[in-house]
């Protein structure tokens, strides 16, 4: 089993920028198909983005071009860059990866983007 823990979320104003982070309880190297989801109250939970061990990223058309995520393996951590938020992004967002086989979720982190 891994842990994994978000970080980052907090207020912010719209046209902001807020940084992410996921700390998984384990060497993130180990861990396979690591993701960015959010989710809304009365809603599904969507997918954000993705980066797979290789390096090649995946963004979900609603935040290509403002979002970046990548993984860094020398300090274990996942890391979603959110630039030129908007109040649609409000949500809470969840960092997601698989450990043999298994998929694994942080608690999440609350972003809200108000002025």
């Amino acid at each position: 089993q891994v842990q994994l823990v978000e970080s980052g979320g907090g207020l912010v104003q719209p046209g902001g920028s807020l940084t992410l982070s996921c700390t998984p309880s384990r060497d993130i190297a180990v861990i396979r198909g690591m993701g960015w989801y959010r989710q809304t109250p009365g809603k599904q939970r969507e997918w954000v983005a993705s980066v797979v061990s290789g390096g090649a990223t995946a963004y979900a058309d609603s935040v290509k071009g403002r979002f970046t995520i990548w993984r860094d393996n020398a300090n274990s951590r996942l890391t979603l860059q959110m630039n030129s938020l908007e109040p649609e992004g409000t949500a809470v967002y969840y960092c997601k990866g698989s450990y043999r086989g298994r998929d694994c979720w942080g608690q999440g982190t609350q972003v809200t983007v108000s002025s």
